[in-house]
């Protein structure tokens, strides 16, 4: 008799709360990392007693951030897209080149279209440092300053978008301590590098800004080297395309869902940016107060966001396997372990909320006002989880539609609501538009899953 060949086993995906939590605090450690490049650059530039340089430097980042941040759909992409593919292997572990053949193109896909982006940024960048210093409003002393930085910084954009599609598709495989690895690895480089270029070469914002370029392609050099090992590939299987994976329909996925989550990505951000110009309109004391207390929600969503990758990782892998019973179970204890993080960060904050306004500002004027709206801020863990737990969700489906639609719909609420209620309160109104900004992502997306749930069809959260 014929023999027949039994089907692979595949391991059930494992949703114990010890695994959520493991693939979390690599991702919280990560995230510490990542900020810290700005953080260094500004605290030696700090140091130089030029006061125009402090500036140049604030608006320099600032620039750069906003640029950016338009294009992290690469990593949300690269997450989701190899999350789905992780799931659909036999298990969780690379055995061979057909298995990695898979996750590799995704890689090159998004690696692909990084360094696309970047080349078109660096043709652009006298462009766009002269347009993004005006529309920043930078005097000549700063703009000096600003220009001289970014004329180095920008000859790492290619490199920092490429770092984008590498934590990405890391954190969807749930290989978060590769992320851990690689951040470390750019960080700690980057004091050392530009500590030597300052001091010990003497070119001062300059090799400040030649620390973190050459930091951030070195941190590349060694995530190349962290996939070929998780992927058991050679240097030349890594680099070798299939031309079966770059098929236009599977370039236009990637394109599509990109897309989706670039106008996520830039209504939130403009959202962000009204906030900020709400505050300047009412003045440089309101505005310097709300620029202190808004750093919790920027620091509270770093660890916030371990849990949004798992999160995204696990539900990925269950939609990858159209194992929608486990897929409730992730949905349900990623929740809980989200909202108990939430918890504890509003705790922390709630009892180092003094020290912290004390070590932020000596302004007398300031520090009362912080004072008098710690509370908003002390709560914003608790108010904003819920939003980043469904995106790590949806992101994880590669529910591009769902991110798309859902954005529009809080763009169509919030603007308006937020100007009523800063006419209505000012100060106070504009906290209120924070609290709402984040209680609107929640809802909606709530509303969404929930109609997933009651028509019992998952499968139309996938876009494909």
């Amino acid at each position: 008799m014929p023999t027949t060949t039994p089907p692979p086993v595949i391991s059930p995906i494992d949703t114990r709360y010890k695994h959520i939590i493991a693939i979390a605090i690599p991702v919280l450690l990560a995230n510490l990392a990542m900020p810290l490049q700005s953080v260094i650059d500004t605290a030696i530039v700090g140091n130089m007693n030029v006061a125009a340089k402090l500036a140049g430097m604030g608006l320099a980042i600032q620039l750069l951030s906003l640029i950016l941040v338009s294009f992290n759909f690469l990593q949300y992409a690269s997450s989701g897209l190899s999350a789905q593919a992780l799931g659909q292997l036999a298990d969780d572990d690379i055995k061979s080149p057909q298995q990695a053949s898979p996750l590799l193109s995704i890689l090159q896909r998004a690696l692909l279209l990084a360094v696309m982006i970047g080349l078109v940024l660096l043709v652009a960048k006298p462009w766009l440092i002269e347009f993004g210093l005006k529309a920043l409003s930078a005097n000549p002393d700063s703009a000096v300053a600003a220009k001289a930085y970014l004329d180095v910084r920008f000859w790492g954009v290619i490199a920092e978008l490429m770092n984008f599609a590498f934590i990405g598709w890391f954190a969807g495989q749930g290989k978060t301590r590769y992320m851990l690895y690689q951040q470390g690895f750019i960080a700690v480089l980057n004091i050392i590098l530009t500590l030597f270029f300052v001091y010990g070469m003497q070119l001062d914002i300059v090799g400040v800004a030649l620390g973190t370029t050459i930091a951030f392609w070195s941190g590349v050099i060694l995530a190349l080297w962290l996939s070929r090992q998780h992927l058991k590939l050679t240097w030349a299987a890594l680099f070798k395309v299939d031309a079966q994976h770059f098929t236009k329909d599977k370039m236009l996925r990637l394109f599509s869902l990109n897309k989706d989550i670039f106008i996520r990505t830039l209504i939130l951000t403009l959202s962000f940016a009204w906030v900020t110009r709400l505050s300047a309109q009412s003045g440089d004391l309101v505005l310097a107060a709300n620029a202190i207390l808004l750093q919790v929600l920027s620091i509270s969503a770093f660890a916030l966001d371990g849990v949004a990758v798992s999160a995204e990782t696990l539900s990925g892998q269950a939609a990858g396997r159209r194992d929608w019973l486990r897929f409730r179970i992730i949905v349900k204890r990623t929740g809980v372990v989200s909202y108990v993080l939430a918890i504890l960060l509003s705790s922390i904050w709630w009892l180092a909320m003094p020290t912290y306004l004390q070590l932020m500002t000596n302004i007398e004027a300031v520090y009362v006002l912080t004072t008098a709206y710690q509370g908003y801020a002390i709560l914003l863990p608790l108010v904003g989880v819920g939003a980043y737990w469904l995106d790590g969700i949806f992101f994880g489906l590669t529910a591009g539609h769902v991110i798309r639609n859902a954005a529009l719909l809080l763009a169509l609420i919030f603007f308006p609501l937020s100007w009523l209620l800063y006419q209505q309160w000012d100060m106070t109104g504009i906290w209120l538009s924070v609290w709402a900004l984040l209680l609107l992502r929640l809802f909606i997306l709530s509303g969404f899953l929930y109609q997933t749930y009651k028509t019992g069809n998952e499968t139309t959260l996938t876009p494909v």
